[in-house]
């Protein structure tokens, strides 16, 4: 088989927010199974090239690394120049603010729900068409316990969560008569950078709050991604937790 062949041959994803933590994880994780990725970030592009780099020699992997706010309408668009039909979009772009809510800015709100929650409808609309076109795809947006239950000194981001988890359901049902499954993972306290916010204290106090003790490990994310990929497109419209008995 040539090599261009091989190239078309093989399945590609578009993962957001990868250049570290649950991103990155779940890069290697597609990775591992040989699909070829295009990777996004919006600040951290020396880390993101990194792991384009690592990846490629370690999986043999095709791997475009790409800066651009998902935000934006535009460079949404544009990350689908580099692959116009992918099999799969992973939705994991997120930031968060800690604080009052009264202490809130316009700005610092509209950023929150830009990046989280507006960023993975300009991906997703992006990536429907060619999905509709070739009849197969599936969308997993990363989300939160926090749309779930919400948090104090994190309202903004457990909004954008909560409309995450409520766009999930329904595109969902948009596309469940195609057969693309869309589908969310919803995390409870992972060990990543984002908890670089908080002090040991505050860390050890959210421990001694989960049954098992720990953190979740990014890792562990990748796996239940993986594994949500590999359901029947039957299982769609699934707001998936985990979060160590947490909540």
């Amino acid at each position: 088989m040539k090599n261009d062949d091989l190239k078309s041959s093989r399945k590609s994803a578009i993962v957001t927010g990868a250049s570290r933590g649950i991103g990155e994880a779940i890069a290697e994780r597609l990775a591992k199974e040989g699909y070829d990725l295009t990777l996004v970030c919006s600040e951290t592009v020396s880390e993101l090239k990194k792991v384009s780099k690592h990846l490629e020699k370690e999986y043999g992997i095709r791997c475009t690394p790409i800066r651009a706010d998902v935000s934006d309408s535009k460079a949404a668009a544009q990350v689908f120049e580099a692959d116009p039909e992918p099999d799969i979009l992973i939705n994991n772009a997120g930031i968060s603010y800690i604080g009052l809510l009264q202490d809130m800015t316009d700005e610092e709100w509209r950023r929150v729900i830009d990046v989280n929650l507006t960023g993975a409808f300009y991906m997703c609309r992006n990536a429907i068409s060619p999905m509709l076109r070739r009849g197969s795809g599936s969308i997993i947006n990363i989300s939160s316990v926090w749309g779930e239950k919400g948090a104090s000194m994190e309202v903004a981001y457990s909004a954008s969560k909560g409309g995450l988890n409520a766009f999930t359901k329904a595109l969902a049902r948009e596309l469940a008569p195609s057969g693309i499954p869309v589908n969310a993972v919803s995390c409870g306290v992972i060990d990543t950078r984002m908890n670089e916010m908080f002090s040991a204290e505050e860390l050890d106090a959210i421990r001694e709050e989960i049954p098992e003790g720990r953190m979740g490990r990014a890792e562990e994310v990748a796996e239940l991604v993986w594994r949500v990929l590999q359901s029947p497109s039957y299982m769609t419209g699934q707001i998936i937790t985990l979060d160590g008995g947490w909540t």
